[in-house]
């Protein structure tokens, strides 16, 4: 006779496999950057490898591939995923030239802010409004 419990717990373990673990093998290298800043942008629009593989008229090894593993894609296949996700390629690479800060100390605005985070909600409210109300009479 079957016992009715290991097959019950058969199909809960298949089913929790399937929901809840990613697809594919286990990352044993970090994927490259592209490829994360890829994934992000896709994860970001709510795609999955499928649906973007599809936009894009590729399979989804391709794209599970570009993600994971290729370190040097071709400037065409960056073009079009760049105007797929309406960013400047440099945007997709992750330019960091664009992101630099100005030399010297942060200015007295951003030192204000970052004191303004170390308050609790309640008291960042308060200083809110009062900006608010400030800047509604210098308008």
């Amino acid at each position: 006779m079957i016992d009715i419990t290991i097959i019950m717990q058969a199909q809960t373990k298949q089913r929790w496999y399937f929901t809840s673990m990613p697809s594919g093998r286990i990352a044993t290298k970090t994927a490259p950057k592209f490829g994360q800043r890829m994934a992000a942008f896709r994860v970001a629009k709510g795609l999955t490898q499928f649906q973007f593989a599809d936009a894009l008229g590729m399979t989804r090894n391709q794209v599970a591939y570009y993600e994971r593993s290729s370190k040097n894609p071709s400037m065409e296949v960056v073009a079009k995923i760049a105007a797929f996700f309406n960013v400047t390629v440099g945007e997709l690479l992750n330019d960091q030239s664009k992101t630099r800060k100005k030399p010297g100390p942060p200015s007295q605005f951003v030192q204000l802010a970052e004191r303004l985070d170390q308050l609790p909600r309640a008291k960042q409210r308060v200083v809110a409004e009062m900006l608010e109300g400030f800047l509604k009479q210098a308008s």
